[in-house]
């Protein structure tokens, strides 16, 4: 009897764990009131600006407020908030995040076929490489390697983020995600990087 009582013991334990380590959705959607301001209650920012967080990985969404707190990634509004975040919330607010649906987006017609193009099969000429090869054929990311979600993200966001890549912006030699990608957007011109951002926010279009 005493055998299976620690047994229970123990799996209720790991199962405490595990949630833990996961974090609390619930609890994220209370501590994310404060996030809601610039990303939305539901994580779909209305300000083209700030990246929509809905539907987002939430480990990779960890890994940004570990980056942002330390220094490492610069976000100058973001500073004062993750300052007083713990592991926990971190957690919390990831999976709040994670679990909402990114409401999507609209492509421009007038590039979406050259967005298409370097979404996919990238520029053999100029050496960048297809976004799809990381990101997935549907911008669903790689949450193993830590590459996010791109599908339906703001135009202007994703033009902001490829811009700053371009110029050899990235978060630490330690981030392997964001080293790619600087070197993967070293060699995009500015209207391939327009037209595929505008091809990204689309692409949930895809998905039905």
């Amino acid at each position: 009897m005493k055998f299976f009582i620690r047994a229970a013991v123990s799996i209720l334990a790991v199962i405490s764990l595990q949630a833990l380590a996961e974090g609390d959705a619930a609890a994220g959607q209370v501590k994310s009131a404060i996030c809601g301001a610039c990303h939305g209650a539901d994580g779909n920012s209305v300000v083209p600006n700030w990246p929509k967080l809905a539907g987002q990985h939430a480990d990779y969404l960890v890994r940004q407020f570990t980056l942002i707190k330390s220094g490492a990634r610069t976000v100058p509004e973001m500073v004062g908030i993750v300052a007083s975040m713990s592991d926990q919330d971190s957690r919390d607010i990831a999976a709040w995040f994670s679990s909402q649906t990114n409401n999507g987006g609209v492509a421009d017609p007038s590039v979406v076929a050259l967005g298409q193009r370097i979404y996919q099969a990238g520029n053999v000429d100029s050496g960048v490489p297809a976004c799809m090869s990381c990101h997935g054929p549907a911008g669903e990311g790689n949450p193993l390697a830590g590459y996010p979600a791109l599908a339906g993200q703001h135009a202007m966001y994703t033009s902001k983020m490829l811009t700053g890549f371009r110029a050899g912006d990235h978060w630490g030699d330690d981030d392997r995600p964001s080293v790619v990608m600087s070197g993967a957007a070293a060699r995009l011109g500015s209207e391939e990087i327009e037209a595929v951002a505008s091809y990204i926010q689309g692409l949930y279009l895809d998905l039905e």
